[in-house]
């Protein structure tokens, strides 16, 4: 049914449990997994040139270290179970947008991925990651709580 399973993380507990669901349900069915993470680049803004701010170099070096964390924990992880297992790093300011993508590029059957999100007022504002793919991808999602 199943067999090209995209696994986008942020490294939380709860993309965790999607991590390892996923690679139970390869097990079992003989899918393959595609493990995402998209690093945040540095959120430039031209009114805060004058204004103290960090380097954004390492910063983006910063996010991309952790996104490449994030990803080899699927990889690690699906090499103890014996299922294959690709990863692949994106930098965005949309999330949604880079799954979406990458599930298209990879022709995956289905999403495993976690549902939280942005938290207090800026979920209100910019709604969660998980909500977007829900709505912009034509792939079932199944999404962990």
């Amino acid at each position: 049914m199943f067999k090209i399973i995209l696994v986008p993380t942020d490294g939380s507990a709860l993309s965790d449990k999607a991590i390892h669901a996923a690679i139970e349900f390869a097990q079992l069915t003989g899918a393959r997994i595609v493990g995402l993470s998209v690093a945040e680049p540095y959120p430039y803004s031209p009114l805060s040139e004058g204004a103290i701010t960090i380097d954004s170099t390492a910063y983006q070096e910063k996010m991309l270290e952790i996104a490449r964390s994030n990803v080899r924990q699927i990889a690690d992880a699906a090499s103890a179970a014996n299922v294959t297992c690709e990863t692949h790093v994106r930098e965005s300011f949309s999330p949604y947008e880079e799954i979406v993508s990458v599930a298209d590029l990879h022709g995956c059957d289905v999403v495993f991925m976690a549902s939280h999100g942005r938290k207090g007022l800026n979920k209100l504002f910019v709604g969660s990651e998980t909500q977007k793919v829900l709505a912009h991808s034509t792939l079932p999602v199944l999404v962990f709580r």
